[in-house]
């Protein structure tokens, strides 16, 4: 999709130089689920993942997030690793993802490492995993899409310091290259309640995150009701067996400008 823009940025400016464009314009690329489907039948995939792909709909995400073969990507805080498998496939043979844990959570819970590690095993050429501050996941090169599902409400909670959100959100606002794009997917929490219920529930309300993250100067491109559930309360915690799974959930798309 990037090559794409600048390539349409090109043509634009040709046009305001007076130059005559005889050549039939290039048609923007489409994303469908369809495009998909090697990734989730990646043989790699756990039969945990493949449980979980009901809920949590890979194909349409990864349609929602534009990703195109060859780009570098980064799974912010890649928990168990559903995410990261899913893009090692999708970025192909000349991609790169680069799988980031936070040490933070490593301390909390020291399975994660171990989960990180075993994401990363099946795809040595693809996945770079990487480990360090929550606000500073050091990627090592400008990349293309950064998704973070899940993830957000986690800067907010009590327990990080003062300010965490904001250098978070800007770490990944400067590891995008011009035109890059952000893409989270989140617990919501009750329309007006913000950042509130970051702790007792682990959600987080979908005003809130736009406004942090286009306060970092990411401008929001789209939204999707991928993960609408209405009949969701949004009182109870994620983690409650009468809900887990079935939350209701944003999905928004934000660009850094070109």
């Amino acid at each position: 999709m990037r090559a794409y823009l600048w390539a349409a940025l090109a043509a634009t400016s040709l046009a305001g130089c007076g130059t005559s464009d005889t050549t039939e314009k290039e048609a923007p690329p489409t994303y469908s689920a369809a495009n998909y489907r090697v990734a989730v039948n990646d043989i790699a995939r756990p039969q945990a993942d493949r449980d979980a792909d009901a809920a949590r709909k890979p194909s349409e995400l990864l349609a929602f997030a534009q990703i195109d073969k060859g780009e570098k990507v980064g799974d912010y805080i890649m928990g168990g690793g559903y995410v990261t498998r899913l893009l090692a496939m999708a970025v192909g043979q000349n991609g790169k993802v680069y799988a980031f844990q936070p040490k933070e959570f490593i301390a909390f819970r020291p399975e994660y490492a171990t989960e990180q590690d075993d994401a990363v095993a099946p795809y040595p050429e693809r996945v770079v995993p990487l480990r360090g501050p929550i606000t500073a996941p050091g990627f090592p090169e400008p990349l293309d899409t950064i998704i973070t599902v899940q993830n957000l409400h986690d800067l907010y909670t009590a327990n990080n310091p003062a300010g965490t959100a904001d250098k978070a959100i800007k770490a990944l606002y400067d590891a995008l290259k011009p035109g890059g794009t952000l893409v989270v997917v989140d617990h919501s929490a009750k329309d007006g309640s913000g950042t509130a219920d970051t702790d007792k529930l682990h959600r987080i309300d979908k005003k809130a995150a736009v406004d942090a993250l286009t306060a970092a100067g990411f401008v929001l491109e789209e939204e999707s009701d991928l993960y609408s559930r209405p009949t969701d309360p949004r009182d109870a915690n994620v983690f409650d067996p009468t809900i887990r799974g079935k939350t209701d959930q944003f999905a928004l798309r934000l660009r850094k400008p070109a």
